[in-house]
């Protein structure tokens, strides 16, 4: 078995690398996260309140999977046919399968696909919104409204970049809702209707290293794109509200992150003494994205439960800055 000597808390000498960030225009942010623990790794503005357009429409699609409501059929009524907006031109009074209009939902940001949903999960598109909201609240998105379930201006429809990019990080986490919004294209054929999507997001087709994401547009909003980046190990998420020049943007931030960063095992797999006694075994070895000179910034803190139970389980959690990065269970034995 292998053996490692700790203390509970290990404190590493500081080593700070400062790096000066762009600093966005007036009205725009950015943000890019560790999309394996949602860290902020860099940003601009990514903490202000803006309006996001359709990239609304990845917690509209989470919200519906996460909501238990069956799929199948989805008769479209006369409110859903005739939305607002981008449209995969759904007729009233048609049938078409649930899983389809996710598709195209995310693939070709159908309005009307958002409303057919919404009353489907929700009994009328107020009823979802609430559901979303709920949803945003659960997920602790503390700076996030939803008014519609398709990302139409409202005054009070908002959200931050730094938020918009959680918001795909747990949508990816749940397996239905990333099979749709990695897919290229989708071909689906009812009793009724054929249809064939392309997706809008073009780095998707273009880029290796880019898996998934949404794009947005409103007058208000302007430009808006979210992208799930992979990469060696390497798992970001990246934002951009009102930016005009948004594909080589998200390009750009990703190659720089992916370039500056480096996948490090903080704490290795094994067995370690934490006290007389008492063992903490780690099952698999904790890796975070790190930076030059980050590393020197960590602090480990480990927590044993009361009692003296023979085996428990315990928590294992690395910070940086005293802000919490990354828990894992540990087993604990006395």
């Amino acid at each position: 078995m292998l053996k490692r000597t700790m203390i509970v808390v290990l404190f590493f000498s500081l080593f700070l690398n400062v790096v000066p960030q762009e600093t966005a225009a007036a009205g725009s942010a950015w943000a890019v996260i560790d999309a394996d623990t949602g860290r902020l790794l860099e940003g601009s503005n990514e903490h202000v309140r803006l309006p996001i357009a359709s990239l609304t429409k990845m917690w509209t699609a989470l919200t519906f999977i996460e909501s238990g409501t069956s799929f199948g059929e989805v008769e479209i009524s006369p409110q859903a046919a005739s939305a607002e907006g981008s449209s995969i031109y759904l007729q009233q009074g048609m049938s078409i399968d649930a899983e389809a209009l996710l598709y195209g939902l995310m693939l070709r940001s159908g309005n009307d696909a958002a409303y057919a949903l919404s009353e489907r999960a929700g009994g009328s598109l107020d009823g979802f919104v609430d559901m979303m909201n709920n949803q945003a609240q659960l997920y602790g998105l503390k700076d996030t409204v939803f008014t519609n379930p398709s990302g139409l201006h409202d005054d009070r429809h908002l959200s931050t970049a730094y938020e918009t990019a959680l918001m795909l990080r747990y949508a990816m986490d749940n397996d239905k809702f990333r099979k749709i919004a990695s897919t290229k294209n989708y071909r689906f054929e009812g009793e009724e209707q054929i249809y064939s999507w392309r997706n809008k997001h073009r780095l998707i087709h273009s880029e290796p290293t880019a898996i998934a994401g949404k794009t947005g547009f409103t007058k208000a909003a302007g430009r808006t794109l979210a992208t799930y980046f992979e990469k060696d190990g390497k798992n970001i998420i990246v934002v951009t509200l009102n930016d005009g020049n948004d594909w080589n943007t998200h390009k750009n931030l990703a190659n720089n992150i992916f370039s500056t960063h480096k996948l490090v095992t903080v704490v290795k797999q094994g067995t370690y003494d934490i006290l007389p006694g008492v063992e903490a075994e780690l099952e698999t070895p904790i890796r975070l994205l790190l930076k030059k000179g980050e590393k020197a910034k960590l602090k480990n803190v480990v927590h044993i439960p009361r009692g003296k139970s023979k085996r428990s389980t315990g928590t294992w959690t690395v910070l940086i800055d005293n802000e919490p990065l990354i828990t894992s269970d540990i087993i604990v034995k006395q």
